[in-house]
């Protein structure tokens, strides 16, 4: 599996990201035909979350195929690879099932392996290089203050050490829950999901962009290069997603 990608400049046309999609794909396409995403020249990366909850999980092979879509590994890929691999006692299993894995459960083995081995080799982190400087990707959260830190502790440090970087990359909502702004430094902003909010939280340079279009909300497209919002952030409104899972 490898844990780090990093992506050069597109010098033909604009680079997106978006929140967690949880198989709502036809949803997603829809906003990327709002903003005139044009797949020839564009690219999207996800922050992780493809799969489960929605009822367009099992498309997730197709999206992957696409020459212009990448994305980082989020905690529902992981939750997916170690209930085929590694549930002796059923919990692991039962942990996808009870946060919207079954669409999987119910698949024979062999295409069950085949989706488990996809979503294994999806990197932890991925940097972007645009005209305007390093933009990162992971799923949760930086656990480091400084990128290269992170990217160095996830593809090049022993084997306990990077798993539990991974873990918490994956599963840490610490930044969002504390309101931190501290920011991370070497790199030009970070992009994240994991946590729904109402609109675009932007702690420091750490950018959340769950609007919940899995529940009911909408998806965000970011800019990388401009950092710019679709919608847009709205300043009158709180991001805090009241009735928050």
């Amino acid at each position: 599996m490898k844990r780090f990608q990093r992506f050069e400049l597109n010098t033909a046309g604009r680079d997106f990201a978006v929140g967690d999609i949880h198989g709502y794909f036809t949803k997603l396409q829809a906003a990327l035909d709002a903003i005139g995403f044009n797949p020839a020249v564009d690219r999207l990366f996800s922050v992780g979350d493809l799969v489960d909850r929605g009822p367009e999980s099992a498309e997730v092979d197709t999206w992957l195929a696409k020459p212009w879509f990448f994305a980082v590994q989020g905690n529902h890929e992981a939750m997916a690879y170690d209930a085929y691999h590694f549930d002796p006692d059923g919990r692991a299993g039962d942990l996808h099932v009870a946060n919207g894995g079954a669409w999987m459960l119910g698949l024979p083995s062999v295409e069950r392996g085949c989706y488990a081995a996809l979503l294994a080799d999806l990197p932890v982190a991925i940097e972007v290089v645009t005209a305007e400087g390093l933009v990162g990707i992971v799923h949760a959260d930086c656990p480091y203050g400084n990128w290269p830190e992170f990217t160095w502790a996830i593809e090049k440090s022993g084997p306990a050490e990077s798993e539990h970087v991974k873990a918490v990359a994956q599963w840490s909502r610490s930044r969002i829950t504390d309101e931190s702004h501290e920011g991370v430094s070497g790199v030009r902003a970070v992009i994240v999901g994991h946590t729904p909010v109402r609109q675009p939280a932007i702690l420091g340079n750490v950018y959340h962009i769950d609007t919940g279009a899995w529940m009911g909300g909408h998806f965000t497209l970011i800019d990388l290069g401009t950092l710019q919002c679709y919608p847009p952030v709205n300043p009158k409104l709180n991001w805090d997603w009241e009735a928050r899972p």
